[in-house]
């Protein structure tokens, strides 16, 4: 019964929006006060949320009406860079080559700033994915314990998740949740972002109290922040 309740709540079909199809998701949402469609700005997702089922059977009349407005939204989302041989991606801010090697997994050599994947091409993107999950997890991992000790804080956990809406999380049980992308920008954008979350060991808001905290790990603030606001959109382009 649930089941079946979840479809009626979630629609599917297809627009045409500059010639071309696009997937319109509409949504049933008793708390929204109307129609309103929404493009995520890094994944393109087209979603119409509706306040009731009346207004989900108008919802991709409401989509239709709205074709231009989600044109250019959709013309701003950063086209895809897949991860395979001969992509140019950054690694902590510098760009590495992607080389296929006959055998292995994926590695790195930050002398030539090359990223090697072995195997069969069609596994390339899957194992260069795992390899920069892996050294996501160890770098904010490392930082994270590094950065709590000197505001004599404690982690109990890191993990890595592959999260469109934030770039991190601080639970309640100090358990710190981080977007694995954050290993393509820079290492300084980086340390922003475990210095903010490492700071809500400490301070679970975004009080005067947390921001000294936030800043005496991390000096400048300033500078990471218009990074990720000017940049931190395209982070979720590549191996989308």
């Amino acid at each position: 019964m649930r089941k079946v309740m979840a479809t009626r709540r979630v629609r599917r079909e297809l627009l045409k929006i500059d010639g071309r199809p696009v997937e319109v998701t509409m949504r049933l949402n008793p708390r929204a006060r109307r129609l309103i469609v929404k493009v995520h700005p890094s994944t393109g997702e087209v979603t119409v949320v509706a306040p009731s089922r009346r207004g989900l059977d108008r919802a991709l009349d409401f989509a239709r009406g709205e074709a231009p407005w989600i044109a250019r939204q959709l013309a701003r989302v950063p086209k895809p860079i897949p991860l395979v041989p001969g992509a140019v991606v950054p690694f902590l801010g510098r760009e590495h080559v992607i080389v296929k090697m006959e055998r292995g997994t994926a590695s790195r050599d930050a002398g030539p700033a090359v990223i090697y994947v072995g195997g069969r091409a069609e596994h390339a993107q899957r194992r260069v994915i795992d390899f920069l999950k892996r050294e996501a997890r160890r770098v904010l991992d490392e930082r994270s314990r590094e950065f709590a000790e000197r505001i004599e804080a404690k982690v109990r956990r890191v993990s890595v998740r592959d999260t469109a809406s934030r770039w991190g999380s601080c639970s309640t049980g100090k358990t710190i949740s981080y977007s694995w992308r954050l290993i393509f920008a820079p290492q300084s954008v980086l340390d922003y972002v475990v210095a903010h979350e490492v700071a809500h060991l400490r301070e679970m808001n975004h009080g005067p109290r947390f921001w000294r905290l936030v800043r005496a790990i991390v000096p400048d603030l300033e500078s990471p922040q218009a990074w990720l606001r000017k940049n931190g959109t395209a982070l979720h382009r590549y191996g989308a």
